[in-house]
């Protein structure tokens, strides 16, 4: 049984979880950290993680960067495995993060879903079929309310791609003002947002005489949920380091 601990449990994302977990077999959740309590979750709630006194395997994360840095000094005190959900993270704590795998268990990706981290698989293979005579283009759609743009999805199935191609391709994002021919080596990047769109994301080969399309759309964030959960009973007892969903899937 794995033993989690609900980092941001009152949130959208941890009521999510905690309805997944609740009917899960293999693992628990045994407190929650969230400094908003509404009262309403069926285990302890504390306002900080620091302040957690009871025994666990791993965290989920999916609260906000602010709390970064109680997580990663718990992690470092108690050798807590944590998987870190949350977006929003800056380059400094993309460095912060690295650091502290050095001794911590961590377990990060840009995106939670199982479908997207096996797209990511897929197109690392159809890269190398394609790239040599196919445009890449990525279209990637979001609710209104989501203000980064492009997703880090769309830049994490950008660099797969790129990874293949030794990282030589520009991404390019906005075409107005270029008035030329599509170089080769770019990959085109597009962000739609409205309504209420969960996420699309759409990664287009376009050839002569043929168009490839691989696309992932989620239709509600309990697919987040689902593979979170998944992540934290990967994690639960591995030894330091940084982990991806890539390992989860195997």
């Amino acid at each position: 049984m794995t033993k989690i601990i609900m980092s941001g449990c009152c949130g959208h994302m941890g009521s999510v979880i905690t309805d997944i977990v609740s009917k899960d077999s293999e693992c628990e959740i045994v407190a929650g950290v969230d400094p908003f309590d509404n009262g309403k979750m069926p285990y302890p709630v504390f306002s900080n993680i620091q302040a957690v006194n009871v025994d666990a395997d791993v965290v989920i994360d999916f609260s906000s960067p602010k709390a970064l840095d109680d997580l990663l000094a718990v992690s470092k005190e108690k050798k807590l495995p944590i998987v870190l959900c949350s977006t929003g993270y800056t380059k400094e704590q993309f460095d912060q993060i690295a650091e502290a795998a050095k001794e911590c268990t961590l377990l990060r990706s840009a995106n939670m879903s199982l479908g997207i981290n096996t797209i990511i698989k897929l197109l690392k293979v159809a890269t190398e079929v394609f790239a040599k005579d196919y445009d890449i283009e990525i279209v990637e759609k979001h609710h209104r309310l989501k203000k980064d743009a492009p997703s880090g999805t769309a830049l994490a199935l950008a660099d797969a791609i790129n990874g293949v191609l030794n990282n030589e391709y520009e991404y390019v994002y906005d075409r107005s003002l270029r008035n030329e021919m599509r170089p080769d080596k770019e990959i085109g990047i597009s962000a739609v947002r409205g309504g209420t769109i969960v996420g699309e994301h759409e990664v287009i080969f376009a050839g002569r005489d043929e168009v490839i399309e691989i696309k992932h759309t989620a239709y509600s964030k309990a697919l987040f949920g689902n593979g979170a959960v998944k992540a934290a009973k990967f994690l639960a007892g591995k030894p330091a380091g940084m982990y991806n969903m890539q390992d989860v899937i195997g």
